[in-house]
């Protein structure tokens, strides 16, 4: 299949359609881009295309690489549309940081792929503009294999590795290549937009949070020019699946809450999500067409994985500064926020179990408190990372949604998108359409409704408690979205269940208020939220990984899993069940002691109104706040 589609795809672009010559006063086409690294050529379509086609699988022979602002070879690939006498350069551009062939919707190979990106290239095409793509350092033709590295001279290579997406690298790569663009009069300086999904997304949100400026590899943020010196600045961004704080994603530790104006990494040192995190480092690191072999130790990520699969106590100097590095500068939500970012339309996914919905929720709800007419939406679905399902109607929608986004914020075309936070709900199986889309002007308004389960009774959870089939089954490489495991209680857990008597649908994040009492400096408490149907077996809705304070005594405490969004249907049962951990998914912790809980409040946000499903849905109850947190505005904060 993907060998017709890049068939189909290259004879588009190379033999489609009959010679259409551009409009008399158009410019001549460029013969090539970035400083004549790149040959360029008109294509029958009308097309201007500078880099490598992919034809069956395989990138052509032709090399298309060009150096960026510190002399590193970046595989590289350009088009414009077909001109005319009124439409022509410089045209407005968007930087596609979304992989290989195969990202249709803006989530694609971990890193860039082979580089071109046509099928995302197209559409974009189509509506006018120019588009840029690249694979980042230390991918495939970027310096990623032997043979790129044997072609090039060793100075192009020397800071050629993967450097994990640091923003004063391969964000400042994007940036430059643009500015190279805009000095050859190709496209606009200003009216410029990143589109992208998951690696490509996190790029592109930082571009939006930058907007105007760089980050120099000491961290100095500076005006974003050409290298002729131009003015530059993004226009808008719609990034699927990002990350915004890469320490979270990785190592959560449970300080992020959906309802908090600021939500940095505070507290302990988080919990590995180990399948995850070993998996992306042999996909970043160990593949035959990645190279990330360095001796620095700021992005030595060997030295780093080893560390973090030893376990605790996160001691010393290497766990602080692998904190640090993923934090300043590998996180757009670090990134200055003393001006509004671009205009920003985040796609994120309920089911995404690597970057869950609180990546997007927590860039969002600092943003809107701080700029409040920031046009900023969140839209949410069962997409993502896996076990996203990518349903086709939902994906459809998301990039009629993102095409209109951005038409509306870089060309001043369509009507003015919708503000706020647009939702669909996970359903099985996958066949089964999407409820929704339902739509709010802010995540609050999303969920006016809470159920609550209150238990006093005390239940300890052992260190050693928990299936490990079950937690084989719900691992999210190894699973799919609606799979189901035994429903029965886990013997040495803390488990909490509650009858649903009418239907409803649960938008949010469950919250988790109770005194815990944590002798354990190592220990941590996994959280798992499952819907189990009449038959005693169970699906996963949401789950997180928590560092609790570490105290002898009672200690009143919150946490929340990932936001879901999810219907309960008459004669299920809620069931949320806390556990030492949960393996392979997240990694056990070394010295595991046990870890008491009482007087426990789950509240799961609603997209019911107080008083339906029977009288089961109640007003929201006030937000518990831990010391140093604010409420975002829309939760009532300043």
């Amino acid at each position: 299949m993907r060998s017709l589609i890049a068939l189909i795809i290259a004879g588009v672009i190379l033999g489609g359609g009959a010679m259409v010559a551009s409009g008399s006063g158009a410019p001549p086409p460029p013969v090539s881009v970035f400083k004549g690294a790149v040959r360029c050529s008109s294509q029958p379509s009308g097309i201007v295309f500078c880099g490598s086609l992919v034809v069956d699988g395989q990138l052509s022979p032709v090399r298309t690489v060009a150096t960026s602002w510190d002399g590193t070879a970046i595989d590289v690939n350009f088009a414009m549309p077909k001109a005319s006498a009124t439409h022509h350069a410089p045209f407005p551009l968007v930087i596609l940081l979304t992989g290989d062939d195969g990202m249709k919707y803006g989530l694609g190979t971990y890193g860039g792929g082979l580089g071109s990106a046509f099928l995302s290239m197209m559409p974009w095409l189509k509506d006018g503009y120019a588009t840029f793509s690249m694979t980042f350092r230390g991918f495939n033709q970027s310096c990623g294999t032997a043979a790129s590295r044997a072609a090039l001279p060793p100075s192009e290579c020397a800071q050629g590795f993967n450097h994990l997406l640091d923003t004063r690298y391969e964000v400042r790569d994007a940036q430059y290549f643009a500015g190279e663009l805009a000095d050859q009069g190709l496209v606009s300086p200003t009216k410029i937009a990143a589109f992208g999904g998951s690696y490509g997304a996190a790029a592109s949100i930082a571009l939006a949070a930058l907007k105007n400026r760089v980050m120099l590899p000491n961290g100095t943020l500076v005006p974003w020019r050409s290298p002729d010196g131009k003015n530059m600045s993004l226009a808008a961004a719609a990034p699927f699946a990002p990350w915004t704080d890469l320490a979270y994603s990785m190592l959560p530790n449970g300080s992020t809450l959906d309802y908090v104006a600021n939500a940095p990494y505070r507290g302990r040192f988080g919990v590995m999500k180990y399948s995850y995190d070993t998996a992306l480092y042999m996909a970043g690191c160990n593949a035959p067409t990645t190279y990330c072999t360095t001796t620095k130790i700021d992005w030595s990520f060997g030295e780093w994985i080893q560390r973090l699969v030893q376990g605790e106590p996160y001691s010393g100097s290497l766990p602080t500064l692998i904190l640090h590095q993923l934090e300043e500068y590998h996180s757009a939500y670090y990134i200055n926020h003393s001006e509004p970012p671009a205009p920003l339309l985040i796609g994120q996914g309920f089911t995404d179990q690597l970057f869950p919905a609180d990546e997007a929720l927590r860039y969002y709800n600092r943003a809107t408190t701080q700029y409040p007419s920031a046009p900023i939406s969140l839209y949410l679905g069962d997409w993502g990372h896996a076990p996203g399902q990518f349903k086709l109607p939902d994906m459809a929608r998301w990039l009629a949604a993102a095409h209109a986004w951005i038409n509306y914020y870089v060309m001043g075309e369509g009507p003015k998108p919708f503000q706020g936070v647009e939702a669909l709900t996970e359903t099985c199986p996958y066949t089964a359409p999407s409820a929704g889309p339902y739509r709010a002007s802010d995540w609050a308004e999303l969920q006016p409704g809470e159920v609550r389960l209150i238990s006093p009774r005390a239940q300890t959870i052992l260190p050693m408690a928990g299936s490990p089939a079950i937690g084989a089954t719900l691992d999210p490489l190894t699973a799919k979205a609606c799979t189901t495991a035994p429903g029965a209680t886990e013997s040495g857990t803390a488990t909490y269940r509650l009858a649903v008597t009418h239907a409803f649908t649960m938008m949010g994040a469950a919250t988790v208020i109770a005194d815990f009492t944590v002798p354990g400096a190592n220990s941590q408490v996994a959280a798992r939220l499952l819907d189990v149907a009449p038959n005693g077996q169970e699906t996963l809705i949401s789950r997180g990984l928590w560092r609790p304070t570490v105290s002898s005594t009672p200690v009143r405490q919150v946490f929340q899993l990932h936001p879901g969004a999810w219907r309960f249907a008459p004669n299920h049962t809620i069931k949320l069940e806390l556990l030492p951990d949960d393996p392979p998914y997240g990694r056990a912790s070394n010295g595991q002691q046990e870890v008491t809980v009482s007087n426990l409040q789950l509240r799961i946000p609603t997209l019911d109104r107080p008083g339906a499903a029977g009288g089961l849905i109640k007003a929201p109850l006030p937000k518990f706040l831990p010391p140093g947190y604010q409420l975002a505005r829309e939760f009532g904060g300043p």
